[in-house]
């Protein structure tokens, strides 16, 4: 493509107003109401070949092969390169999105191409921080797989660099675009639950799979695999070794075990949900319990977090759980509780139900004496008048379109910021303070201590 031909396809992607995108009314998402969708609509717009968003993904692993078939279902999207440090990767990006695609080891060739706009970021977490800000220093959007960062010190450094660039910035936390965490906004905020004042979530799962015991490919080798390139400079120097690269989740070198993985999901939908900026306060517990495979991050973790009161919310404290050897099956859950009620999410469906406190507190008074009572009784019952009330339904129940698919508004999200020059909700500083509770989750882990944290200034406290 022409420096000219170059030049005019990015302005008209900076000018392009597709405001349809997101605002087009769809049919009832939720039963017995309309509201907006932020995926349908942009299903009908067409976009001439020299207009599309030109993407690469970094890191074609599970995580990146999903994303970048999800990326390519949003029109106007098309696929120009991708990089793994596995061969194999490789040869199946080429088998799912065509030949004529860029292929290689180097992700450094791909932020060095002007005809590229945007990157999914999808390697393990160590490498996060080293590529995101290379790519947005390269003028790239990022579509960053969360946690943002691997270490708290790098934080700082992705939204500096986030900042500095003006480029599109997501955090690939889906959650905080879809409509079932929209529903469950909407009702907390009409104050369909009275005061929250405990959140209980938890995510458990019954398999080897679901236990990062990834397959490893029968060609892995030293040939195969870009070893040293994996290890860069932010992992200890040491031989190769294949369950280590293809099962990197497992190990607090490369990632950030279940916090991190799966905590961070649930405290961004959360955030998004009160509008809260994150604990002030984080304790975890936990242990290796059945996946003793080698791995050195725990298969069982319960963290305790404390919130404090803001605009948005009350102080309320939450709960979270992850067990990757649930006998039950394996399953998660999310609860709002308050004063009247609680708000649940589970899977594509929202749940609440109401059950107010009542205005009389009742009595206890059969071991007082007989004058007493009857004194008490007359005081009681003009203090708490009988009084008719109208019922109200005690549940009710909110479930999204079948086959809806959160992360597919996500990037739809992300793509339409590109084009309308639009701020997205997961930015790096959303990013970072849901990252931040994951990540301090395991250092209260490891260090066996009570962990403070400012969520406004992102800064870590005192340890206790």
């Amino acid at each position: 493509m022409s420096s000219n031909n170059d030049n005019n396809r990015r302005g008209f992607i900076k000018k392009f107003t597709g405001g349809a995108l997101l605002t087009a009314a769809s049919g009832p998402l939720f039963a017995g109401e309309r509201i907006f969708s932020r995926e349908l609509p942009w299903e009908k717009l067409r976009f001439a070949a020299n207009d599309n968003i030109q993407i690469a993904c970094i890191g074609t692993g599970i995580m990146g092969m999903g994303d970048t078939r999800t990326a390519l279902k949003v029109p106007g999207v098309k696929l120009m390169a991708v990089a793994d440090l596995y061969d194999g990767h490789l040869v199946r990006a080429k088998e799912l999105f065509g030949d004529d695609i860029q292929t290689t080891r180097d992700y450094n060739e791909i932020l060095s191409r002007k005809d590229i706009d945007a990157i999914i970021l999808a390697t393990p977490d160590h490498l996060h921080s080293q590529i995101g800000i290379q790519a947005l220093k390269a003028g790239k959007a990022v579509y960053c797989e969360k946690p943002m960062v691997h270490k708290i010190e790098q934080g700082y450094d992705m939204i500096k660099a986030a900042s500095d660039s003006g480029k599109v910035f997501q955090v690939g936390s889906q959650r905080v675009s879809s409509i079932i965490y929209a529903k469950a906004k909407e009702l907390y905020q009409s104050g369909a639950i009275g005061e929250l004042n405990f959140v209980e979530v938890y995510y458990d799962r019954h398999s080897a799979q679901g236990a990062w015991q990834y397959s490893i490919p029968p060609d892995a080798s030293p040939q195969t695999v870009d070893w040293n390139r994996f290890l860069s400079d932010k992992a200890p120097k040491m031989a190769y070794d294949p369950l280590r690269f293809f099962r990197w989740r497992n190990y607090q070198d490369y990632g950030t075990g279940v916090a991190g993985d799966l905590f961070v999901h649930l405290f961004s939908g959360m955030h998004y949900i009160l509008d809260s900026k994150g604990p002030t306060r984080i304790m975890t517990s936990g242990g290796l319990r059945y996946w003793k495979d080698g791995r050195d991050v725990p298969d069982v973790m319960l963290g305790i977090y404390d919130y404090p009161k803001t605009a948005s919310h009350p102080a309320f404290n939450l709960t979270l759980r992850v067990n990757f050897a649930d006998g039950s099956g394996g399953g998660s859950g999310f609860r709002f509780v308050g004063t009247d009620g609680q708000i649940t999410l589970s899977g594509n469906t929202v749940t609440v139900k109401r059950k107010k406190m009542a205005a009389a507190p009742g009595y206890t008074i059969d071991t007082f004496p007989k004058a007493l009572q009857d004194k008490f009784l007359v005081e009681y019952n003009n203090k708490y008048p009988a009084r008719p009330e109208m019922s109200e339904p005690d549940m009710q129940e909110y479930k999204a379109p079948q086959g809806y698919d959160d992360r597919l508004d996500h990037f739809a999200i992300f793509f339409d910021a590109m084009r309308n020059n639009k701020k997205v909700l997961e930015d790096a500083v959303f990013g970072f303070r849901a990252a931040g509770p994951a990540l301090l989750s395991n250092k209260s882990y490891f260090e066996n201590t009570v962990v403070n944290w400012d969520p406004e200034t992102m800064k870590l406290g005192k340890v206790s």
